[in-house]
């Protein structure tokens, strides 16, 4: 894909950590991990830095889906739910993503995710930017790239997908059944925050005993991610758990969190049947992740839920 005619310096200039209350929307196989309902729980607790506007439910195929589109329908369904934890109805809120991912590089995946990301992307200006956050499969963003490539004027993307430049493969979860899309986003010149998994997201680590010490009879949503934490295994004993997604909602929450420098954009390749990061000097810039407070981020969760707790309580 032709790389957006957008300047090197507006580029770093869009690419600053934000400040303020940012506009938002948030891209996510909601039904595939756990990782994804403590991500758009922390996303929706956080008003004061975040304007979230819309929810899009992106595909993923593994054992808890027969398709990539059941797995779209079951995060649609999941994000509901989630919403209704929150007193928030789905309604021109919450949008069905693609049933596929993109088949090649040249093909977008229509969608309601995908009209509804161009609509608020044409409707954002230089000095708001709308901040697409995916952490998942990025056939929505690359599809609405595809067919609207002026919203790469519009929008910062902030995705979770491949690992740590400096790791042996890129074989992530998001990035490798999606690589085609993947590979559209990072060419496509889009303002891009990477936040790689293994060797950055990686260090968020959690386990059922504190997720109960500081959730549990916290509200709801409080109780609904303790719930969902116990679930996901039958034997928590020495059991620890990576809750990778809290880490590209934290960028835009506290930018400190999660540190980062400007480089540039990688290369997918694949050798062997394993996808790999090559570089180029010559592509334009993007910045990455290259680390996250794991303890600053957890704390500041935690503190949104129980204030949400200690507010309603009050009314």
């Amino acid at each position: 894909m032709k790389v957006t005619a957008m300047t090197d310096e507006k580029r770093i200039r869009r690419l600053a950590p934000p400040e303020g209350k940012v506009r938002m929307v948030l891209d996510t196989d909601t039904f595939n991990e756990i990782d994804d309902q403590f991500a758009v729980a922390y996303a929706l607790a956080s008003p004061e830095r975040l304007q979230v506007e819309a929810l899009y439910a992106a595909p993923f195929l593994n054992a808890l889906s027969s398709s990539p589109g059941d797995g779209m329908e079951k995060s649609y369904h999941e994000i509901v739910k989630i919403c209704g934890l929150f007193g928030r109805l789905p309604d021109g809120f919450v949008y069905k993503g693609s049933d596929q991912f993109m088949p090649d590089a040249a093909t977008p995946v229509q969608s309601e995710a995908v009209s509804d990301l161009i609509a608020r992307a044409r409707a954002s200006s230089d000095e708001d930017p709308l901040y697409v956050v995916a952490i998942g499969a990025i056939t929505n963003v690359a599809s609405a790239i595809r067919l609207e490539p002026r919203i790469i004027d519009k929008i910062v993307v902030v995705w979770l997908g491949g690992h740590a430049l400096h790791w042996p493969n890129c074989q992530e979860f998001n990035l490798r059944q999606d690589v085609h899309a993947s590979r559209t986003v990072l060419d496509s010149g889009v303002p891009l925050m990477l936040v790689p998994c293994s060797g950055v997201a990686s260090h968020l680590i959690t386990t059922l005993a504190e997720t109960n010490q500081f959730l549990k009879d916290q509200g709801p949503i409080g109780n609904y991610l303790c719930d969902t934490f116990e679930q996901c295994r039958k034997d928590h004993f020495a059991y620890s758990r990576v809750i990778w997604d809290l880490s590209a909602v934290a960028w835009l929450v506290a930018p400190a969190s999660v540190p980062s420098s400007l480089v540039h954009s990688p290369v997918i390749t694949s050798s062997d049947a394993v996808y790999r990061w090559s570089f180029d000097p010559g592509r334009h810039f993007i910045r990455c992740a290259t680390a996250v407070s794991r303890d600053r981020i957890f704390g500041d969760l935690y503190r949104e839920i129980r204030a949400m707790k200690a507010s309603s309580s009050m009314k």
